[in-house]
């Protein structure tokens, strides 16, 4: 096999091939948050051959970023049954599958069930939760390094594959925009199918940073019982303070990133005289800098306490978002947003994958994160659609991000509530 060989060489130049596998990772959360942001050029479009409303289409596209987070406590489950590259291959094909069939949609039905329900199940299964899985499963040493990378891909595959949709849909129209997303995705699943593969243990070798080969754990028997595990874990979390706070959090954050920006800014540019080309370049910008923001929160978050980096995350970027509107929406305006909007777009993700693991331990760390990320998508769903419905009832934008800037001074005044603890240990264990 392609991998087996390929381990074998890299191991005798001191190389893991746990890097290949976050190289296939990265590629999938990069390519599927594409996907993910795709709609937000395309509103227009859509408005313009169809006649729909943005509060319709935002109705659409906020089924979706549901049907994202809430995936994500049982797509653990899913890798943990059958595997984490036929999960994302499945995941691949559902989501192709809804963009090829949004080609021939002429309903507005259509696009709620083909952009809102397929390709929210499909991206649902290769959210946020696959990183940590990966880095849970292949790393123990520089594993806060690869979450801040894997969650990096995720924010820039949302934005820095929007100039080129931009551009693609005002030349030849938003179906052109569709092809490329369906060609991204059939890429990506075939380096997937070459080189992912589930644990360390399939090829012979020990986590990274770690001398000892760790056998997969014993399998549950059955398919029924596994899905049950992330409720019984829901159950058991859900009674302590710790976690509705770092839920409540995590629903702000995607209040203000991906329900928000990723969804309506090219939209909010428009209004402002702003051509989709250069509103999505600003949104590049930003991809660039959250690139760097994030690995180097991963890197900080291995070396200080995760409370003070949201404290600060989340004011920041409050106070980037309560800025927005008096910049004139200018170059220099925008510019200054871009960069400090852009190092804080996902710079959340690592301190808050540390505190769930520090707080519930280890073996529990992604069903838990799984659960708050589903707080994550139901602050972006609510952003998506409240934002699309303020412009169409007040004509304006605005006051979606003054409300969301507000929440995230909130926010970081949250983080600080966490108790400096150890980790949690609660009587009841759960089987995994």
């Amino acid at each position: 096999m392609v991998s087996t060989a390929l381990a074998s060489s890299l191991a005798r130049r001191n190389i893991h091939y746990g890097w290949v596998v976050v190289a296939a990772t990265f590629l999938t959360m990069l390519v599927t948050a594409g996907a993910m942001g795709a709609p937000g050029v395309l509103i227009k479009p859509l408005q313009d051959e169809f006649g729909w409303e943005t509060s319709q289409i935002s109705s659409a596209l906020a089924v979706r970023l549901i049907l994202f987070g809430l995936m994500g406590p049982f797509s653990a489950a899913f890798m943990n049954y059958f595997g984490i590259r036929k999960v994302i291959v499945f995941a691949m094909i559902l989501i192709g599958g809804g963009f090829v069939g949004s080609l021939f949609m002429s309903e507005l039905w259509q696009l709620l069930l083909l952009w809102g329900i397929v390709v929210g199940f499909g991206t649902g299964l290769t959210a946020m939760v696959l990183a940590a899985t990966v880095s849970a499963r292949w790393f123990t040493k520089h594993r806060g390094l690869v979450v801040g990378m894997l969650s990096a891909s995720s924010a820039t595959g949302q934005l820095v594959f929007l100039p080129l949709m931009a551009e693609l849909t005002e030349r030849y129209g938003w179906r052109a925009t569709v092809f490329l997303v369906c060609g991204m995705i059939m890429f990506a699943a075939l380096i997937v199918l070459a080189f992912m593969r589930d644990r360390p243990s399939d090829l012979n070798l020990p986590a990274f940073g770690e001398a000892h080969i760790t056998p997969p754990p014993p399998t549950e028997s059955g398919l029924l019982a596994m899905l049950a595990t992330p409720v019984t874990v829901l159950k058991e979390i859900s009674g302590t303070s710790t976690f509705w706070i770092l839920f409540a959090t995590f629903f702000i954050c995607g209040l203000s990133t991906n329900g928000l920006i990723q969804t309506h800014f090219v939209t909010l540019c428009g209004d402002f005289g702003i051509m989709p080309v250069a509103a999505a370049s600003v949104l590049a910008v930003m991809g660039i800098f959250d690139f760097f923001g994030t690995i180097g929160s991963g890197w900080l978050s291995d070396r200080f306490d995760n409370r003070w980096l949201l404290f600060w995350y989340y004011g920041l970027r409050g106070l980037s978002l309560l800025f927005l509107p008096f910049s004139n929406f200018s170059f220099y305006g925008l510019s200054i947003f871009a960069i400090f909007y852009g190092l804080d777009w996902i710079a959340t993700v690592p301190p808050t994958v540390k505190l769930a693991a520090d707080r519930f331990g280890r073996e529990k760390a992604g069903l838990v994160f799984g659960w708050v990320f589903t707080g994550h998508q139901l602050g972006a769903a609510t952003a998506a659609y409240g934002a699309g419905w303020s412009r169409t009832e007040l004509q304006s934008y605005l006051p979606a991000f003054f409300i969301a800037g507000a929440f995230c001074l909130l926010a970081s005044v949250l983080a600080i509530t966490l108790k400096k603890s150890a980790v949690h240990q609660p009587a009841a264990a759960v089987a995994h």
